[in-house]
C-alpha cells in the first residue's frame, strides 16, 4: 500500500491529485519551481522540495531533479500528472530504477506511443481504423486540405492546417520549429484533414492482470488552436454502432501495448467513419466528466492499479450528463493572447471547480494559461450545458481577462445545444463569439459606486449640483459618463438612482430594477461581470507609439526571429516577424503593412513584458 506520494506537476492537476491522496490517508509531496513558491500546490502538500529556477526547462521537465526530491522527502511512489513528463518513458523508468512506485503505464507501452507515426503503424497492425500518412513530397491539390502535426508531444503544439499546396513547405518548416522548441524533437509527418470531423474519445483503466475497462465516450470537438476548450461525456448524437466500434477500438488499442493504469484512446469522428488519433498514455485534463456520470474516481484507480489490485467484473453504468469548460487567462478577441497578474477573486459557486489558484495569487508567464475546469452534472445534456453556463454567467472572477464569455456563448451556441459541433467550431464562430457585449449601464454604475465612496470617507470636494464626469475603457471601448450630486443625493441623466453605496448601485432603467455589485482592484473595476478600467480625465500624450510599431502583446519570451530579419530588411505586410512564447503557447507577431524594418529590439530568448517595442516598421509611401 501507498503511503506517501509525489506529485511531479503542478497547480490543478497536482492539487487535484492531492485531493483524492487526502482521502486516501496518503502523505503528499510538491515540487515546486521559484515562480511557485506560494503557489496553491506548493501550500497545500504535506511536504514541498524546491526546483531552482523559473522555466519549465530549468524545473519541471528535469527528471532527475524530481525522482532526488522524492527521495529526499521519503515519498513512496510518484505520480505525472499531465504535461511535462507524463509521456516520457526515459522518466518512468527513471522512477522504477529508484526504487519508486511509478502510476502510470509501463515505460514500454508509454515509449509505443510517444511517436504519433510509430502508435500510427502498431494500430494499423492491430486492426484499429486510421488515416494513412501521406508522403509531403507528394501531396497534390486532390489531397488538400491536410494537417501538418508533430510526431512527438501534443497540446495542439506543431500543428497546421493547410489548405494550399503553395503554404506547405513553409507550414512544414514552421510546424517543425515549433515542435523542435517545445519537444526537442522537428520531426512532423502529413495526414489528411477531415473537414467537419469530431474529436471523440475513450477512457480506459486496464490492469496489470490483463482486465481492460472502457469507460464510455467524451467528445472534446471544441478546441481553439488544437487544444480543447469544452469536454462532455457522454459523446452526444453518434451514429448508431460508432460508440461500440469507437470502444472496441480504444480496448485494442491497449491490449496491442499491454497497457496499465488510465489513459485515453482519441479518435476522429466524421458519420460513421472512425480514425484512430493518438493515444494519451496518462490522465487527460478533461478526466472529470467520466468520474462524474460513471461515479469513480480515476485518481483512485491508477493508484489501485499501481498497488497490484485487479479490477473485476464489468465498469460501472454511466448516468446523467457532464459538460466542462476549461476557464483560461486569455482573451480570445486578441487572437487568444494569454493574460498575466493578480488574479483578485475567483468563485464559481454551485458547480465542481478543479483549479490551482486561490484568490490573490498571481498567474505568471511561465506556465499554462488555464485558470481552472468547470464541471456540471445533470441528469440530462441539456441540463447539464444550462448549469454549466448559467454557473460561469455568474461566477466572480477578478484579475486579468478570460475567456468566460466565450465560454457561456459556446454553450448556448446552437450548434453546441443541438450537437450538431466539429472541430472547426471557433473557425466558423470565433468573430460572434468574441463581440464585446458590456453592460452599458456598468460605467455610470461604477462612477455612482466611486462618487459614494469618495463622499463617505470625506473626499468630496464639489459643489453641489456641480456636474461630474468619469471615463472608463471595456473591451468595446471608452466610456464617458456624467452625474450630479446633489442635496437630494446621486443623479443620473436617462435613468433612476434608487441607492447607491461603495458596493452596490440599485439603478431604474425603464422602469425596471436593477442591481449593481461593484468591486475595486486599484485601476480595474468589476461591474456585475463587466470588467472596467479607469482612465485619467485627460490622456497622457507621451503614451503614444511611432506609427508601424510592434508592440509585446503579452508577457512572454522571445521564441525566434524570422530568417535574416534584420534592420532595414524589406518586409510584405502579414509576413511573420517575431514568434512570442507564452504559457506554453507560441503568438505569431507579424509585419503591420509592407515597408521597411526601421527597428529590431527583440532577440531570441529574450523576456519581455506587456508592450515592450519588439520592432518598428515603416510603411511604404502610396505610389
Amino acid at each position: 500500500m501507498i503511503s506517501s506520494l509525489l506529485v511531479a506537476n503542478r497547480g490543478e492537476i497536482a492539487c487535484r491529485v492531492f485531493r483524492t491522496c487526502r482521502e486516501l490517508d496518503i502523505r503528499t509531496v510538491a515540487v515546486y519551481s521559484d515562480a511557485d513558491e506560494n503557489a496553491l500546490h506548493t501550500r497545500v502538500a504535506d511536504t514541498a522540495v524546491r526546483l531552482p529556477g523559473s522555466t519549465p526547462s530549468e524545473t519541471y521537465l528535469r527528471g532527475e531533479l524530481i525522482v532526488k526530491a522524492a527521495l529526499t522527502a521519503g515519498a513512496e511512489a510518484v505520480h505525472p500528472g499531465y504535461g511535462f513528463l507524463s509521456e516520457n518513458a526515459d522518466f518512468a523508468r527513471a522512477v522504477l530504477d529508484a526504487g519508486l512506485v511509478w502510476i502510470g503505464p509501463p515505460p514500454e507501452a508509454i515509449e509505443a506511443m510517444a511517436s504519433k507515426t510509430r502508435a500510427k503503424e502498431l494500430m494499423a497492425a492491430a486492426g484499429v481504423p486510421l488515416l494513412a500518412p501521406l508522403d509531403p513530397d507528394t501531396v497534390t491539390e486532390a489531397d488538400l486540405p491536410v494537417l501538418v502535426k508533430a510526431a512527438s508531444g501534443g497540446g495542439g503544439r506543431g500543428m497546421r492546417i493547410v489548405r494550399e499546396l503553395a503554404d506547405l513547405k513553409s507550414e512544414l518548416e514552421a510546424a517543425s520549429a515549433e515542435a523542435q522548441g517545445a519537444f526537442g524533437d522537428g520531426t512532423v509527418f502529413v495526414e489528411p484533414y477531415v473537414e467537419h470531423g469530431r474529436h471523440v474519445e475513450v477512457q480506459i483503466v486496464a490492469d496489470t492482470h490483463g482486465t481492460v475497462w472502457a469507460y464510455g465516450t467524451r467528445d472534446c470537438s471544441l478546441q481553439r488552436r488544437h487544444q480543447k476548450v469544452i469536454e462532455e461525456a457522454p459523446a452526444p448524437a453518434l451514429a448508431p454502432g460508432v460508440e461500440r466500434r469507437l470502444r472496441s477500438a480504444a480496448t485494442a488499442a491497449a491490449r496491442t501495448i499491454t497497457y496499465a493504469g488510465a489513459g485515453t484512446v482519441e479518435f476522429l469522428v466524421s458519420g460513421e467513419d472512425v480514425h484512430f488519433l493518438e493515444m494519451n498514455t496518462r490522465l487527460q485534463v478533461e478526466h472529470p466528466v467520466t468520474e462524474a456520470v460513471f461515479g469513480i474516481d480515476l485518481v483512485a484507480l491508477q493508484l489501485s492499479v499501481a498497488e497490484g489490485a485487479r479490477l473485476d467484473g464489468e465498469p460501472p453504468q454511466s448516468s446523467g450528463h457532464a459538460v466542462e469548460a476549461r476557464l483560461y487567462a486569455e482573451d480570445p478577441a486578441q487572437n487568444w493572447a494569454p493574460q498575466t497578474g493578480t488574479l483578485h477573486r475567483l468563485s464559481v459557486p454551485g458547480i465542481r471547480l478543479d483549479t490551482g489558484y486561490e484568490d490573490g495569487d498571481t498567474i505568471g508567464v511561465h506556465y499554462d494559461a488555464m485558470l481552472a475546469k468547470a464541471v456540471a452534472y445533470a441528469p440530462t445534456r441539456a441540463e447539464a450545458i444550462r448549469r454549466l453556463a448559467g454557473a460561469l454567467e455568474r461566477a466572480t472572477i477578478h484579475g486579468p481577462v478570460t475567456n468566460r464569455d466565450l465560454l457561456v456563448r459556446s454553450l448556448r451556441h446552437e450548434e453546441f445545444t443541438t450537437a450538431r459541433m466539429d472541430t472547426a467550431f471557433y473557425e466558423r464562430h470565433l468573430t460572434d463569439l468574441t463581440t464585446a457585449d458590456p453592460d452599458p449601464y456598468a460605467p455610470l454604475a461604477a462612477a455612482l459606486a466611486d462618487a459614494h465612496g469618495r463622499s463617505r470617507f470625506g473626499g468630496w470636494r464639489n459643489l453641489p449640483s456641480q456636474p461630474q464626469t468619469k471615463r472608463y475603457a471595456s473591451a468595446d471601448g471608452e466610456h464617458e459618463v456624467h452625474y450630479r450630486h446633489t442635496r437630494e443625493g446621486l443623479t443620473a441623466d436617462g435613468v433612476r438612482v434608487l441607492s447607491a453605496t461603495a458596493d452596490l448601485v440599485v439603478l431604474e432603467i425603464d422602469g425596471v430594477r436593477r442591481k449593481f455589485d461593484v468591486t475595486r482592484h486599484d485601476d480595474r473595476v468589476y461591474v456585475n461581470t463587466t470588467a472596467l478600467t479607469a482612465l485619467p480625465r485627460f490622456p497622457d500624450p507621451t503614451a503614444q507609439q511611432a506609427p508601424g510599431s510592434l508592440l509585446a502583446p503579452m508577457p512572454g519570451t522571445v521564441a525566434r526571429i524570422a530568417d535574416g530579419l534584420t534592420t532595414g530588411s524589406a518586409v510584405q505586410a502579414g509576413d511573420p516577424l517575431i514568434w512570442l512564447e507564452a504559457m506554453k503557447m507560441e503568438h505569431k507577431i507579424t509585419a503591420p503593412a509592407t515597408g521597411t524594418l526601421t527597428a529590431l529590439h527583440a532577440t531570441p530568448g529574450q523576456q519581455v513584458e506587456v508592450g515592450a517595442l519588439l520592432a518598428v516598421v515603416q510603411q511604404e509611401p502610396p505610389l
